[in-house]
């Protein structure tokens, strides 16, 4: 059978892609904020506990990155075949450190995933049980993922990027058959985002919540603004549209799943330091000032985003016909 061979020409550049992003924010930026947002919330669901999901996550992608340096290629159906994954050796500095995890909160979470199984060993082997805790395969995942990436092709056509959109139903195929180099392509940006954010924010609870008021603010401006606009512009629209309405502590409990006392405890924090503000409703609201200093982190973001889209755009177009 003939191999197909990428044209060099052909394939997308980043830098463009990353173009996209920042000068369509205002339809892109909602799309990939709720995402970010609902898969929080999944692995929020797990333990109860961000940082221990983490972890799992930390060392599934250890995995994930020793079957990448091996060249093994697994597929979706390849990688789910069973409730098990074998990890490779780790220690609780290592975790720690690359987790912005306390080293004893980090032993301590560690030991609690050994007690109920979730991490184990099976002879001379480690490995992650994922029938031993609350698991969602990330069918969801994969689908947001795929709109999202759907919608950016589209833009990226009617900037003469892609000669033509890709449908996410292609992108999902693609993403199944590849699944174990690209969730790993994944990882490394979820996982640096969770870290960043967790020193920015204190606790990914916070940052949880603060998200939830994000998404609020964002699909409330989007539905007002008609044009594309970049980073800035939309976000400055939060701050100028007149009836932008926050969002109260039970909505954002029973989006997160995160106790209604511990909403409550979290927002206080956050409105004692200025990063949302609060009105006579109790609805909270972000606050101009913060918005602008998360401008940093999220530019690295939106480029590790530039990389995973335009690495999937080029494996499309290498499953086109030349």
């Amino acid at each position: 059978m003939r191999k197909n061979i990428l044209n060099i020409a052909r394939q997308i550049n980043k830098k463009k892609t990353l173009t996209v992003l920042e000068n369509k924010y205002s339809t892109l930026g909602p799309i990939w904020v709720s995402h970010q947002m609902e898969w929080l919330g999944g692995i929020y669901a797990s333990f109860k506990d961000h940082d221990k999901f983490l972890i799992i996550i930390f060392l599934t992608k250890k995995s994930l990155d020793f079957y990448s340096r091996n060249f093994i290629k697994l597929s979706y159906d390849e990688f789910y075949s069973r409730s098990t994954i074998e990890i490779e050796e780790y220690s609780i500095i290592e975790i720690s450190k690359a987790l912005c995890i306390p080293k004893e909160s980090t032993r301590r979470k560690v030991f609690e995933l050994e007690k109920v199984g979730a991490i184990r060993k099976i002879k001379k082997k480690t490995i992650i049980d994922r029938s031993k805790f609350y698991y969602s395969k990330p069918v969801e995942s994969i689908k947001r993922v795929s709109r999202f990436l759907a919608i950016l092709s589209s833009m990226c056509t009617e900037d003469n990027i892609l000669k033509k959109r890709i449908t996410s139903q292609k992108l999902e195929l693609i993403i199944k058959d590849n699944f174990s180099y690209i969730w790993k392509m994944y990882y490394e940006i979820q996982i640096p985002m969770m870290v960043t954010y967790k020193k920015i924010f204190k606790d990914l609870e916070i940052f949880h919540i603060f998200g939830i008021c994000v998404v609020n603010q964002h699909l409330i401006a989007k539905k007002i603004s008609k044009d594309y606009m970049a980073r800035d512009d939309f976000v400055n629209s939060f701050f100028t549209i007149n009836e932008m309405q926050g969002i109260n502590a039970m909505s954002i409990s029973d989006i997160t799943g995160i106790p209604r006392a511990t909403v409550i405890r979290k927002l206080k924090y956050l409105t004692k330091e200025k990063i949302l503000s609060i009105d006579t409703k109790k609805h909270y609201k972000l606050t101009r000032h913060f918005t602008n200093e998360l401008k940093p982190a999220q530019k690295i973001i939106f480029i590790k985003l530039a990389d995973f889209s335009t690495y999937i755009f080029n494996l499309a177009l290498l499953n086109e016909n030349p």
